[in-house]
C-alpha cells in the first residue's frame, strides 16, 4: 500500500466523525491545505558525482541520539483509531528508530506507552507533550509522570492559548471522547479525587516565564512547539529551550497561520545554530523531508499519515508509513548526491509557483 492507499483504507474503516476529527482543521481549513500545498512550491537542485553507496541519515537530537530524521508528531486519541492505540504506535516508532512524541491527550498512559516502545527497542526515545496548565502543580505533576515513565524529553505546546474552532467537529458535535476512552495521562493529578480525570484547559495567559519554569523543573531537555515567528524562536533560546519545532499545529488552531515550511528558513536563521529546529505540517513524501532538511530542519514530524497507517493496519501500518518516508528520503538524498543529511543545503532549494494535485486532508 502507498501512503495514499493507507489514507483511503483508514477513511473506509473509521467512524466518519472520528475520521473528520483527524483529517479536519480550523475554520475553512486554509492553514491545513497550505501546509501540504507549500511543499509543491519547493524543488531541489541535485548535486552530482558526490554521493556514496550508503548514506548516513541518523540525527542526534536533545533527548534522542541516533534517531531517524522522521519523528512521530504528537497526535491525540489513538485508541479511537485502533484498539492497540498508542501502544501500537510506540512499538512501530521504536522498531523504525523514530522518536515518538506522546502526551497529555493520549488514550494510553505514558508508562504503558514507554513500556510498549521498549518491547521493540532496548532504548527508545519517547518524548512527552505538555499543554501549559493554569495550575502550576498540575504541570509539575505531569513533568514528574513523564520523568518516571522514562521519557527522554519534554515538548511544550506554545500555540494554543485557546482551542481552535474546528468546523468539522462543531458540525459533528464531537466535543468529548465516547465512553470507555479517556486522556489517561490526566488521571490522578493534584486537586482531583483518586482515579478522577483533570481537564486539559487552554491557558491564554501562559508566558515565556512559565516555559522557563518548566525548563528549570526538570533535567530533561525541553522543546517548544508551535513557533512560526523568528522573534519567538530567539525568545525560546533565551528561555532555555533545547530545540524549536516550527509548526502551525497541523492547521488545527489559527486558520490564518502561514504554512510551516514557509516559516522554517527564518526560524533557522533566528536560532543561528544554538538549538536544533524541527518542522511538522504537510510532510507527505520523502522529498518533503529532503526539502525541510535542506532548509535547515534537523528532522521532521509526521502526524496524520501515521494515524492513517494506524487506523488501516495497526502497528504494521505505522511501520509502513515510517519506512516508506525514510526509504523515500534516503533515495532522494542519494539522487541529490548526498552522503549525509548535512549535504543538503539551502542553495539546493528553489521556490516557485506549482499546481496542486493532491488532497490536503490526507
Amino acid at each position: 500500500m502507498t501512503l495514499r492507499d493507507l489514507h483511503d483504507a483508514a477513511r473506509a474503516a473509521l467512524d466518519p466523525v472520528h475520521y473528520d476529527y483527524v483529517a479536519g482543521g480550523a475554520g475553512e481549513e486554509r492553514a491545513l491545505a497550505a501546509n501540504a500545498r507549500a511543499f509543491d512550491r519547493y524543488a531541489l537542485l541535485p548535486r552530482v558525482l558526490s554521493g556514496a553507496t550508503r548514506r548516513e541519515t541518523a540525527v542526534d537530537l536533545p533527548g534522542a541520539r541516533g534517531a531517524a530524521p522522521v519523528v512521530v508528531a504528537p497526535t491525540a486519541f489513538h485508541r479511537l483509531l485502533h484498539p492497540d492505540g498508542e501502544r501500537a504506535t510506540a512499538r512501530a516508532a521504536a522498531a523504525e528508530g523514530a522518536v515518538l512524541v506522546t502526551g497529555v491527550a493520549a488514550t494510553t498512559a505514558v508508562p504503558a506507552g514507554v513500556a510498549a516502545a521498549r518491547e521493540a527497542a532496548p532504548d527508545p526515545a519517547v518524548w512527552f507533550l505538555l499543554y501549559p496548565h493554569p495550575r502550576r502543580e498540575v504541570t509539575e505533576a505531569l513533568v514528574r509522570r513523564a520523568e518516571g515513565a522514562g521519557c527522554t524529553a519534554l515538548v511544550v505546546t506554545a500555540d494554543s492559548p485557546r482551542f481552535g474552532r474546528r468546523t468539522r467537529d462543531l458540525r459533528n458535535g464531537f466535543d468529548d471522547l465516547p465512553p470507555g476512552y479517556a486522556a489517561e495521562n490526566m488521571r490522578d493529578l493534584p486537586g482531583a479525587p483518586p482515579g478522577a480525570l483533570t481537564d486539559i484547559p487552554m491557558h491564554p495567559a501562559a508566558s515565556w516565564r512559565d516555559f522557563a519554569e518548566t525548563v528549570g523543573a526538570t533535567s530533561l531537555p525541553v522543546w517548544v512547539k508551535g513557533v512560526l515567528h523568528p522573534a519567538d524562536a530567539r525568545l525560546a533560546v533565551e528561555h532555555g529551550a533545547a530545540g524549536v519545532i516550527v509548526s502551525n499545529h497541523g492547521g488545527r488552531q489559527c486558520d490564518s497561520a502561514a504554512a510551516s515550511v514557509d516559516c522554517l528558513p527564518a526560524v533557522v536563521e533566528a536560532v543561528a545554530g544554538a538549538v536544533p529546529v524541527l518542522l511538522d505540517g504537510g510532510v507527505r513524501r520523502g522529498g518533503d523531508v529532503a526539502v525541510a532538511l535542506a532548509l535547515g530542519a534537523a528532522a521532521v514530524g509526521v502526524g496524520r499519515p501515521v494515524l492513517w497507517g494506524l487506523a488501516a493496519e495497526g502497528e504494521a501500518g505505522v511501520r509502513q508509513v515510517l519506512r516508506t518516508l525514510l526509504d523515500e528520503y534516503d533515495h532522494t538524498l542519494a539522487l541529490c548526491g548526498g552522503r549525509r543529511n548535512a549535504d543538503l543545503s539551502a542553495d539546493m532549494v528553489v521556490r516557485g509557483d506549482a499546481p496542486w494535485w493532491g488532497e490536503a486532508a490526507w
